[in-house]
C-alpha cells in the first residue's frame, strides 16, 4: 500500500533527521537513502542534501535539492538551499533565481530565509538599497529573525 510505504519512509526520515542533528552525518545519509528507496519525498532529498552540505559535499547537496524539486516543484526549501549553497561557492548571480523561486514556492513556510539570503548577495554586490529591502522583507515575515536584524543594523552603520 502506498500510504504504508510513505508512512514508513517518513519514520525513517525522522530518524535520519535526529541522527543529523546529533552530528552523525554518515548514519543520517544512510537513513535518508533508505527513506528515499521506500518512497521518494522532496523532504528526504532536501535533508539529504543538507547533510551532504555539512559533510562539505556542496555539489552533491545541490544535486539532491534538484532531485527534491523534481519530486515536488512546489516545495520551497530546496530552492533556498541551492541558493545558499551557491552563495557559499561565491556564485552569487547564479543563486539569485533560486532564491526568487523559493520566495514564490507554494509550499514553503520560512520565506524569510530567501529574503535574507538575497540581502546577503546584494550587500556583497554593493547594491545596498536592494540589500536593505530584502533584510526588511525578511523581518516583516519574521520580526525576531536575528540574522536579518543584525544585517540591517550593520548596513545602517555602513551608511552613516
Amino acid at each position: 500500500m502506498p500510504s504504508d510505504s510513505l508512512a514508513r519512509a517518513w519514520e525513517i526520515l525522522e530518524e535520519a533527521y535526529r541522527a543529523q542533528m546529533e552530528g552523525d552525518y554518515d548514519h543520517a545519509v544512510g537513513l535518508y537513502q533508505q527513506s528515499l528507496a521506500i518512497h521518494p519525498t522532496a523532504e528526504a532529498h532536501t535533508f539529504l542534501g543538507w547533510t551532504f552540505h555539512f559533510q562539505g559535499k556542496i555539489q552533491e547537496a545541490i544535486d539532491e535539492c534538484k532531485r527534491a524539486i523534481a519530486v515536488d516543484p512546489n516545495f520551497g526549501n530546496p530552492y533556498n538551499d541551492i541558493g545558499a549553497y551557491l552563495i557559499a561557492l561565491n556564485r552569487l548571480d547564479e543563486a539569485i533565481p533560486w532564491l526568487e523561486r523559493a520566495i514564490e514556492a507554494p509550499r514553503y513556510e520560512p520565506r524569510h530565509f530567501p529574503h535574507y539570503n538575497l540581502g546577503r548577495i546584494y550587500l556583497a554586490k554593493g547594491l545596498l538599497s536592494r540589500a536593505r529591502e530584502e533584510f526588511q522583507a525578511a523581518l516583516e515575515l519574521e520580526p525576531d529573525y536575528a540574522l536579518a536584524s543584525d544585517a540591517l543594523a550593520h548596513l545602517r552603520r555602513m551608511l552613516n
